[in-house]
């Protein structure tokens, strides 16, 4: 194992000192790369003073349920699973560009109800220094409500927080980008249960094709599939984009296109730099 950086280390203290100066804490975890190394630091040094807390809604995939209940069982991690309701706001429904402001609310505010009937400290959640860049009015939501930031305020990086979780041993460590069900949605198309099952088993379908970074772009009748720029040639082999279309069809798709960019992380938030450049939409 490559021996971590010293200044890393220095991170990683600095990042222990926030918490221990949290007391007790409630972590925000959805059995993604940065909550998941939060919520082990976390425990690591706040022991039973930490406990880790997964929401769960349509919006949430099965695999992530999965994969949060083997680290908390691994890692001894105190754990509790949450119903949130963002789905019954028509707000969040609506799936304007501020979707996810309205989805953290409901996040927090659960939450929050927890940290007042049980006594806890703080509330934190796993933003870090590459999430300050795209747009992300989930942190708004985070800032009205006393949110803290751990591994933001320790300046940690996803590179610098995946070399710790390899270190840690967490199976996250090299886990593909992830995010919740309802950004596969464009801005406009409203978030249903049934849209967001489309997507959620398509992508599990792509996966068992073998494609490891993978997003269903949900158009209406149109799929438009991202994989990752190294797998395109594979998906573009004549029998491979047979599968693919087999295989996503039947989820009530007339079309399916193979985006020739790839992957990319936010992809459907292009078009408010579009609007952005062009003088439309809202600022």
């Amino acid at each position: 194992m490559t021996p971590v950086d010293p200044a890393l280390r220095r991170k990683e203290q600095a990042l222990h000192a926030g918490l221990r100066s949290a007391g007790r804490l409630l972590v925000a975890f959805s059995g993604g790369v940065d909550s998941s190394y939060l919520a082990f630091a976390a425990h690591r040094v706040l022991g039973p003073h930490a406990l880790a807390v997964t929401a769960v809604s349509p919006s949430y995939p099965a695999s992530h349920r999965a994969l949060a209940e083997r680290i908390v069982r691994d890692f001894g991690i105190a754990h509790r699973f949450v119903e949130t309701r963002e789905i019954e706001s028509a707000e969040y429904r609506a799936n304007r560009p501020d979707r996810c402001y309205h989805c953290k609310s409901e996040l927090f505010r659960v939450l929050g109800e927890i940290r007042e009937r049980e006594g806890f400290d703080a509330v934190a959640y796993g933003v870090n220094t590459d999430d300050t860049g795209d747009f992300r009015p989930g942190h708004r939501a985070a800032a009205e409500r006393g949110v803290l930031s751990p591994l933001l305020e320790a300046r940690l990086s996803k590179p610098e927080i995946r070399a710790l979780s390899r270190e840690a041993g967490l199976p996250t460590a090299e886990l593909p980008a992830s995010a919740c069900l309802s950004s596969r949605l464009p801005y406009g198309t409203e978030v249903t249960p049934e849209r967001l099952r489309q997507v959620e088993e398509g992508e599990e379908r792509l996966r068992a094709l073998g494609f490891r970074q993978v997003r269903l772009r949900h158009h209406g009748a149109l799929a438009r599939i991202e994989v990752d720029p190294d797998e395109l040639p594979r998906a573009l082999g004549p029998e491979m984009a047979r599968r693919i279309a087999d295989a996503i069809k039947p989820l009530g798709f007339r079309w399916v296109s193979l985006d020739l960019e790839g992957y990319r992380t936010g992809s459907l938030n292009e078009v408010l730099s579009l609007a952005g450049r062009s003088g439309a939409g809202d600022p």
